[in-house]
């Protein structure tokens, strides 16, 4: 099982600072939520987590050990992830592309195992498209990319999941299998880390939310003590009413606040 630790992490893109001095800890065994407005930093932490964005002070540690520091294979064997997009440009199969999440396992020109076999099986099984199996990826549905896509970063079966708007292109249905599917990997013990947008799914699924704002820590906690409508309110500029009369919470923006207010 592996941690993650965010140390005074800064990052900038190229001369613009993008996020200044994020420190938080992500144990192993929880799902995350990454939240906050457009432009609030959520995808260049992700890039920072994979060690694809170097910090301009602070480190992102595995294990107490930089990813700046580690080779790609190692990352990619430590941390699996689901980018946004789901851009494909090459016509493989749904089982081939799913196959690619063994990849970091595999030494140069070797073949899939037997073991290798029943990994992607159960990863095509877990994201509901090995019915899909034979069909070229670059013809399906965006709903249907999203979820071999999802698939290929499950058979990859690294301890860490980061997950990039999982939810995006999804219907309503496999919103909701895809939030529980994240949720059992959490329970089985790896750290999920997902961006997200919804605040319901948010407050219903993740065991603890980290809100940017402006690229730093607006609030770091157990959900309902993240979106309170006070932080919802200066953080995304709306009002909110939270339900919690069901048997989780149920949060709606009602009204975008002017600006300035």
């Amino acid at each position: 099982m592996v941690t993650i630790h965010l140390d005074d992490l800064c990052v900038s893109v190229g001369p613009r600072p993008i996020l200044n001095s994020v420190t938080a800890t992500f144990p192993p065994g929880m799902l995350v939520g990454i939240l906050g407005p457009n432009g609030a930093g959520k995808t260049t932490l992700v890039r920072a987590l994979l060690g694809l964005l170097k910090p301009a002070r602070g480190a992102v540690l595995l294990d107490g050990r930089p990813v700046a520091g580690l080779s790609r294979r190692q990352v990619a064997r430590s941390v699996a992830y689901l980018p946004q997009g789901h851009t494909l440009h090459w016509p493989l199969s749904v089982e081939r592309l799913v196959a690619l999440g063994r990849l970091p396992h595999l030494a140069p020109f070797s073949a899939i195992s037997p073991e290798d076999s029943a990994i992607i099986e159960a990863a095509l099984e877990q994201a509901d498209v090995a019915h899909l199996r034979g069909r070229l990826a670059t013809e399906l549905s965006g709903g249907e990319r999203a979820r071999v896509m999802l698939a290929r970063a499950l058979a990859v079966q690294a301890p860490v999941l980061v997950a990039d708007e999982p939810l995006a292109s999804l219907d309503p249905g496999h919103q909701i299998d895809v939030m529980e599917l994240l949720a059992a990997e959490a329970r089985a013990g790896k750290l999920v880390i997902a961006v997200l947008h919804d605040l319901t799914m948010a407050a219903r699924f993740c065991d603890r939310l980290l809100l940017l704002d402006r690229g730093e820590v607006g609030a770091l906690g157990p959900p309902l003590h993240v979106l309170s409508p006070a932080r919802l309110r200066s953080v995304y500029g709306i009002t909110a009413r939270t339900d919690n009369t069901g048997s989780w919470p149920v949060i709606v923006p009602e009204h975008r606040l002017a600006t300035g207010a």
